[in-house]
């Protein structure tokens, strides 16, 4: 077993897992996996900069963290930063923030490496799954970027699109019910990012079509309709495809208190819900994706994993 520590830090949140890692079995144990949403994308997409407050609220997370991987001991660290500090002029900021508490620099990958680690964290666990037929489309809904990845035991092919559930919630002002204006512009985007994705990323040829992150596990635990946020109910849900659009009419003409009150929804998610399940339903019509496959093991897991 080796101990160690990953940190995904996105548009939208921060997140922390330490594990103890197996390489022999593929087992990867977690001590403690943990998010907060910090917003460290506020305003990136109008302004170009990380904005004051959010990158303190980064740092604030971040010092809870660095507590939590001394406590535990983690051996090796790695910080990954995605794409709100890939887009930002003044990143060098927050990797000197970084660097000045939890000792190691974040490393701002691309949208390909991105993608490659996503594939690893969600896939790693099917292997020897006969339900599943390969290849898989793993699809990784963020706040400022969507990555996509085709592959069977390794990728085949990737690519990251600008596209996310805060850059499309702060682009097209969604705040209470959507309108179809708004709606028919989001949708616009959404199918442009996809034209731009396609053109690497054969998205119809896969035939498994895997979901991860906020926004799709979310989807998921409405769609089973918890009454709290259970991670061990939706990892590997089956989430249909009218499902998802169902809940993407309840979402396009929901108030910001009636998104509030669904027992699943994470505070931080409130605002940003909508946009996300609406890229999650074009990608599953562009597909032709009749469910989606949701794995609570992600991009955090395939930097854990890159550790070993």
């Amino acid at each position: 077993m080796t101990r160690v520590a990953a940190v995904d830090c996105g548009t939208n949140s921060i997140r922390l897992l330490v594990a103890d890692a197996d390489p022999a079995t593929g087992e990867l144990k977690d001590l403690e996996r943990r998010m907060e949403i910090v917003r460290l994308g506020q305003g990136v997409d109008r302004t170009g900069r990380l904005a004051p407050e959010a990158l303190e609220r980064t740092f604030a997370a971040c010092r809870d963290y660095a507590r939590a991987v001394e406590r535990h001991g983690a051996g090796r660290v790695r910080f990954v930063a995605t794409s709100a500090s890939r887009d930002a002029e003044n990143r060098d900021e927050f990797v000197r923030g970084v660097v000045g508490i939890l000792g190691v620099e974040p490393e701002v990958i691309t949208g390909d490496q991105e993608a490659q680690f996503s594939f690893t964290g969600a896939t790693k666990e099917l292997k020897g799954r006969t339900d599943l037929e390969k290849p898989y489309l793993v699809v990784d809904i963020g706040g400022g970027s969507t990555e996509f990845v085709v592959g069977d035991d390794s990728v085949r092919a990737a690519r990251s699109v600008d596209i996310g559930c805060v850059r499309l919630t702060e682009r097209h002002g969604l705040s209470g019910p959507v309108t179809r204006d708004q709606h028919r512009a989001m949708r616009t985007d959404i199918e442009a990012a996809l034209d731009e994705a396609e053109r690497s990323v054969p998205l119809t040829q896969a035939h498994t079509l895997v979901g991860l992150a906020g926004t799709v596990t979310t989807v998921a635990g409405i769609a089973l309709g918890l009454d709290a946020y259970d991670a061990s109910a939706i990892h590997h849900s089956r989430v249909p495809s009218d499902d998802v659009a169902a809940i993407v009419e309840r979402l396009l003409s929901s108030t910001h208190d009636e998104r509030a009150a669904i027992p699943v929804m994470h505070p931080g998610r409130v605002d940003v819900i909508t946009a996300g399940a609406v890229i999650l339903l074009t990608i599953m019509e562009r597909t032709g994706a009749r469910e989606v496959v949701v794995s609570e093991h992600d991009i955090l897991d395939g930097i854990a994993w890159s550790l070993t």
